[in-house]
Order: structure tokens, then C-alpha cells, then sequence
């Protein structure tokens, strides 16, 4: 051990003022799929670069995080990630990819903070192959390519890691009270996700330093209630400035970020409770993600919903609407079932899982021969708090009733460590004959690439089956080689392990590059080939599937799109097309792997929301505005945010994002109509939980205006899921 332990100091002292040549690659590739072409993303997660626009305009909105210029309700999340953004914006102009960058450079940053963790103590080898198992991670690239929250929340939590265990090798409190710290800011970007990993800091800290118990826990109880402290400022703060001083918390029931915390971002992703109520009506809380929720299920086009029967498909709006994931949906979103092997389920393994066999195979290497009582090396130390992350996040997951593909990202720094850190452990045990411990690389090797045939084997249509087989029969062939040649000690035993290395990250790197290959989705950001859908699963059968890339949808824009109009939500866009996938492109600019790619448009207008507006429409709004402030009223943020960005002017999205907010009454409306604060209201059909007696007062006292004034002539109507959209004026005296 001594003898180790001298290796690794002189490593450190010859690499310390040496840039590692290896690295340098490693890091291409990650800025390669974080950040090539996130220039054509116009509009990103149109609900997300709204509020931008907005927090650009007064310190009002951006200490909020308002998602409308008017400061009238907010977006879903704390503010910390769209406070960088916003800062980004304004360096760098306001456009899709400035919002997009500070995540993306945040993936990069990942990838570099995961190297120095594992190299110090694993080893340089160790080091190199971690950042590049991250940087090939398919959901990490998937998620940085947008201006969603988790690259950015992952990158802070590996800056909470690198702080302690600096504080577990300096000896130094200030060092612990740092990292807590930090996840108290990761706790402002999205909440109680941040603390998924404080079982990893506690069990860690609690085994690594050498001071008495009583400091320990005099250390940890400072620490944490510091972490405590700063996770809540922000929302004390905002839950303590009057009501009509602040914008009203968007996705609450009670106007708390307390209760947004710990209820809608906190225990109901948990259990999947995601039912409200609001003024009296029982509706499905909605998500971040509600609209392609709704999209999804009304296409009557989508072959991932073929088995479901007409009745299903014909039930009520709010039965479409149900929270994702939530009861029994059966893993919308292709989160697959809750259960022990849900992580090896489609959808979910080909985001994260590629590596998960060969991990498993590396913590039985690591941990071989530890002894309860200790004494435990460093690398059992820092191993155990990398199991401490992972199995803690992967129970979540594998348990969960409701949550998204993305928040998979969550996972890959554990299981990228393990990749780097367990390849070197059990290349060291196989050429040292070490026992039974000698057949853990062949057997992870065999089983991990068993395992990635199945995760490619729904994608045969889409990718072939050539790679499928060359993966499952060259894993089979090198894991049985370097078993026959255990005995043997050569350069062709070298290669035949950095052989099999390749062979397990070929098919990973390829998934990280599909949304680069295929075009990504910034609002359901998944990895596969099927990745402009959002859907992260295998693709559909149907005829148009490897055109359109909508799992059957018709893209946007396509002649048929209108097949099952009055099943499909469509914002004030005018647009020809019927129920727009999240994250799809508007009418003049189709996805990338589209039949008709060569749109004359030159951006990829993404965001989810159909993020486009109907220029006769806001023609017709800013003609007829004689002071209001509110250019119009609407639902949801769905119609909303596309005319936030393209005028920078309030839009009211009367019930938050989904419109299930209990934030209007009529009496609240008609002061607002009263002081001349608003006239227009567009309402689609959608939306309506926690404010449907505020719709139909709106019907009941307003004048309905014309289609032919303000709708385009591309369109035939404005359709939502119970109706067409309709512009109606009210002015009260």
C-alpha cells in the first residue's frame, strides 16, 4: 500500500503542471455534442426562453423569475439557472442558443470536474475513462443541447463533491460548510432533486475524516442547517413579499414556493399524486411538460398509442390530461413501470443504463474483500460514496410515479466513475490472476454488451442490425478471448482490453450524437434516433414513422396534419398542422429528418409550444390596443410564450403554465378589465382546471371576434382538445 501510495504522489507531482494529451480529445468530443448546432434552436423550451425574455426587461422580473413581461405569474422552478441565463442573454443578445449555452458549457464542465474526482484517487486511466463514460452518457449531451435545469443542477452537485472531498483531505470545516452550501444553490435550481445526494455526503464524510464522532456530528449539524438556509432564502423571501408585490408562484396552489417545493417539484414526483384542486374542481396538476403530454395522447396518428382502444382515445379532455407517469399511466413519457428492473426497461435504458452491467461487475471488484468494520483505503472511501449516489437515485427511479427522461442525467456521475474507476480495478485483477476476482472484466464485459443488444434491438428499423450484431459478437468474442488468454501476459492481452472498451462505448457515442444526427427536442430532451420526437422510445411502426420522427406523427406543416383536428391542441399560431409534438418545428420550419427538411428556414424553431405566432393575429392585437397592458390573455403559457419572445410585451397566461392555477377570479378580471390592464383573451379549449368560472364568465361578457380579422388564412381554425380557439374582446365600464 505504501508502495501505491508513492506511485500516485510522484504521478501527481510529474502531471501537475502537465496538460494530459489524453484529456484534451475527451473534452473535444464533449464540446463536439454540447454545443455543435445549438445555434439552430431558435427558441429552445419556448416556456423557459419566454421567461428570459421577460427577466431581461426589470430587476422585478428577473429576481422572480417571471415568466411574462407583466410580472404576472412565474415559471415552475427556482430562479438560480435562468439568473445565468438571463446574465447570458444579455452578454451575448437573446436568442435560443444564448439561453441554451451556459448548460451546455455546464455538460463540458461535468465531464472535466468527473476526471479531476476520479484521477486523484483511481488514477490517470481511471480519470480519463469517467469523463469520457460521462461525455458519452447518451441523456447528458441530450439535456445540455437545451435550456432545461438539469446540466446545470449536475455540474453544481459535482462542484458540492469536488469541495468535499477537498474537505475530507485538508482536515478543514470551511470546506464542508461550502460543499453543503452549494447544494443549498443546486436546491434553487430545481429543488429537492438537489438533495439526492446528500446520503452520499453524509455516509462519506462520516467514514472519510479521521475526528472524533462528536465533531463529526457537530460538523454535519452546522453544515446542514447552512445548507438548509441557503436552499430556502430565496423562497422566504418571496413567500414573505405581500401577494400583490410579486408575481403570483407559477404551478402552486397556494402561491408558496414552500408548497411548490415540497409538493409539486418534491413528494408528488415521488408518488405520483399529482392531482389538485383548484376553485372547487378536481383537475391534473400539471407539469413542465403537460402540453406534449396532452399532444401525445390525442394524436390519433401515434402508433405508440395503437393499443390503447377508441374509447380511451375518445375520453374526456381532463382524462387525456393526466400528470404523466402519475397512477396508471403506465410510464407515459416511456418511463416504463415502476418495479426492480425499470432502468433496463426501453425509453430508460437508452438513455443512461448502456454501462449499468459492467458497473455492477466494477463495485463487486471494488469492494472485494472490505470488511464492515473497516479499515477502509481511499478508494473504498470514494467508491462508497459513489454507491451512496447512485443506488439512493437509481431506487428513485426505479420507483417513481411521475418524472421525466431527462432527469435520468441524475445518474451518469456515478455510473460514469464506476466505468473509469471499476475498468482499471478489474484490468488490474485480471492480469494479476487475482482468483475468482479475475473473471469479473470478461464476465462485464459479455454481460454489458449482452445487454446492449437489447437496448438497441426496438431500433432494428432505424439503425439495422449490423451494429446491433457486430456489438453482441464482439463483446461475445473479447470476453471469451481474455478469458481463454487469462493466463497469458502479452501487448495483444493490451489491446484486446482497450478493444472491448470501445466495443461497450461504440453504441453509447453514437445515441449521444442523435440529436445532433436527428434534431433534438429542448422541451422532452431525449437521446436515440428517434430523438426529435421527444419520446425517447423505439420508433413507431407506422408508414410515415422514419419521415416524420413524431413516433407516426405528422410533422409540422405536413398536408395531413389536420386528420384529427378536434383531438389536438394548437396555439394561436396559424398554423395548418393538428396537434404539434413538444419541441417540434413551426409551420415553416420542419424537423431535421423530416420529408421536407429543406425548409426554406434555416432555424429550427423548437421549444414545445408550436413556437411560432400568427403574424395577422398580433397585427390585429397591436392595431386594436389602446393602452392595455396585457397585448392579450390566454389559458396557458402555450399560446402565451411564443409572442413573449418574438415582441418582448405581457401576455397573460391566466392559469399559469398548464391553466390549472388557481391565480384569477372574475372579480380580480373585471378590476383588471376596469383599469384598462387587459381586453383580448384567446381561449383554446385548453386549460381550464382552477379556472373554468373564469372562462365562462369571459364567454358570457365578451364580444367574439371574427376569425377572418386575425386568423390566418393558412388555417382554417384554431383548434384545441374541445373546440376551436376563438379571440373574444371584453370592455367594462
Amino acid at each position: 500500500m505504501k508502495h501505491m501510495n508513492s506511485e500516485v504522489k510522484e504521478e501527481r507531482t510529474s502531471n501537475k503542471n502537465r496538460i494530459d494529451l489524453f484529456l484534451v480529445p475527451i473534452v473535444l468530443i464533449a464540446a463536439f455534442l454540447n454545443l455543435f448546432k445549438i445555434w439552430t434552436d431558435e427558441y429552445a423550451n419556448a416556456y423557459y426562453t419566454a421567461a428570459v425574455k421577460s427577466m431581461l426587461q426589470s430587476f422585478h422580473n428577473f429576481f422572480y423569475a417571471s415568466f411574462d413581461p407583466g410580472g404576472y405569474v412565474t415559471i415552475d422552478k427556482p430562479p438560480v439557472v435562468f439568473w445565468i441565463q438571463t446574465i447570458s442573454a444579455e452578454i451575448f443578445g437573446f436568442h435560443g442558443w444564448s439561453v441554451i449555452l451556459p448548460q451546455a458549457l455546464a455538460g463540458i464542465g461535468s465531464v472535466l470536474l468527473l476526471y479531476v474526482l476520479v484521477k486523484r484517487t483511481f488514477g490517470v486511466w481511471a480519470g480519463r475513462l469517467a469523463a469520457l463514460a460521462m461525455a458519452l452518457t447518451p441523456i447528458v449531451p441530450a439535456v445540455s443541447r437545451t435550456n432545461n435545469i438539469d446540466s446545470m443542477l449536475v455540474f453544481t452537485l459535482l462542484v458540492a463533491t469536488w469541495m468535499l472531498f477537498r474537505a475530507v483531505r485538508t482536515a478543514k470545516f470551511g470546506w464542508v460548510l461550502a460543499a453543503f452550501a452549494m447544494i443549498g444553490v443546486a436546491f434553487n435550481m430545481k429543488m429537492l432533486q438537489a438533495y439526492m445526494v446528500l446520503p452520499a455526503f453524509y455516509v462519506f464524510y462520516v467514514v472519510a475524516t479521521k475526528i472524533t464522532w462528536k465533531k463529526k456530528i457537530a460538523f454535519l449539524t452546522t453544515a446542514t442547517a447552512l445548507m438548509l438556509a441557503v436552499s430556502v432564502s430565496w423562497a422566504v423571501v418571496v413567500d414573505s413579499t405581500s401577494a400583490d408585490k410579486r408575481p403570483y408562484m407559477g404551478s402552486s396552489q397556494t402561491n408558496s414556493v414552500l408548497e411548490l417545493a415540497f409538493g409539486y417539484n418534491g413528494i408528488n414526483r415521488l408518488t405520483g399524486n399529482t392531482s389538485v384542486t383548484g376553485s372547487g374542481h378536481k383537475q391534473p396538476a400539471q407539469t413542465e411538460q403537460q402540453t406534449a403530454s396532452s399532444e401525445t395522447k390525442q394524436t390519433s396518428n401515434s402508433s405508440a398509442d395503437s393499443s390503447q382502444s377508441s374509447n380511451q382515445r375518445k375520453s374526456s379532455s381532463s382524462q387525456k390530461m393526466q400528470a404523466p407517469g402519475g397512477g396508471n399511466q403506465n410510464g407515459m413519457f416511456n418511463t416504463g413501470n415502476p418495479g426492480p428492473f425499470r432502468l433496463f426497461q426501453k425509453g430508460l435504458s437508452d438513455q443512461i443504463s448502456w454501462l449499468l452491467p459492467f458497473v455492477i461487475f466494477s463495485i463487486v471488484g471494488l469492494f472485494a474483500g472490505v470488511k464492515f468494520k473497516g479499515p477502509y483505503t481511499t478508494k473504498q472511501k470514494e467508491s462508497l460514496f459513489w454507491l451512496a449516489w447512485l443506488l439512493p437515485v437509481a431506487v428513485f427511479f426505479s420507483i417513481a410515479g411521475f418524472f421525466h427522461q431527462y432527469y435520468l442525467i441524475m445518474l451518469a456521475p456515478p455510473i460514469a466513475a464506476f466505468a473509469g474507476a471499476g475498468a482499471v480495478a478489474l484490468w488490474s485483477m485480471y492480469k494479476q490472476h487475482n482468483g475468482w476476482k479475475s473473471w469479473l472484466l470478461p464476465g462485464g464485459i459479455l454481460t454489458t454488451a449482452a445487454l446492449q443488444v437489447y437496448i438497441m434491438s426496438p431500433y432494428v428499423s432505424s439503425i439495422g442490425v449490423a451494429p446491433i450484431a457486430g456489438v453482441g459478437a464482439l463483446g461475445v468474442i473479447l470476453a471469451l478471448v481474455l478469458a481463454v488468454r487469462k493466463q497469458r501476459k502479452n501487448s495483444l492481452t493490451n489491446y484486446l482490453g482497450a478493444a472491448a472498451m470501445v466495443v461497450l462505448l461504440a453504441m453509447p457515442a453514437y445515441w449521444a450524437m442523435t440529436p445532433i444526427i436527428y434534431g433534438g427536442n429542448s422541451m422532452l430532451p431525449s437521446a436515440g434516433p428517434d430523438s426529435s420526437s421527444g419520446m425517447g422510445g423505439p420508433p413507431s411502426t407506422a408508414t410515415n414513422s422514419k419521415q416524420s420522427g413524431f413516433n407516426g406523427m405528422q410533422p409540422p406543416g405536413s398536408s395531413s396534419g389536420n386528420s384529427s383536428s378536434n383531438n389536438q391542441m394548437q396555439p394561436p399560431s396559424g398554423s395548418s398542422n393538428g396537434g404539434q409534438m413538444p419541441g417540434g418545428s413551426s409551420n415553416n420550419s420542419q424537423m431535421p429528418n423530416s420529408s421536407s427538411s429543406k425548409s426554406s428556414s434555416s432555424k429550427r424553431k423548437s421549444g414545445g409550444m408550436n413556437a411560432e405566432v400568427n403574424q395577422k393575429l398580433l397585427n390585429y392585437l397591436t392595431k386594436n390596443n389602446t393602452g392595455e397592458k396585457y397585448l392579450f390573455a390566454t389559458t396557458d403559457s402555450t399560446s402565451a410564450a411564443p409572442y413573449i419572445i418574438k415582441t418582448g410585451k405581457p401576455v397573460m397566461a391566466m392559469g399559469g403554465f398548464s391553466g390549472s392555477d388557481p391565480i384569477l377570479t372574475v372579480s380580480k378580471l373585471k378590476a383588471m378589465i376596469k383599469k384598462g390592464e387587459v381586453k383580448y383573451f384567446y381561449l383554446s379549449g385548453m386549460g381550464k382546471g382552477g379556472q373554468s368560472d373564469v372562462i365562462t364568465w369571459i364567454k358570457d361578457n365578451s364580444k367574439e371576434i371574427p376569425s377572418s380579422k386575425w386568423q390566418s388564412t393558412s388555417s382554417s381554425a384554431q383548434q384545441g382538445p374541445s373546440g376551436n380557439g376563438t379571440l373574444y374582446e371584453i370592455t367594462l365600464k
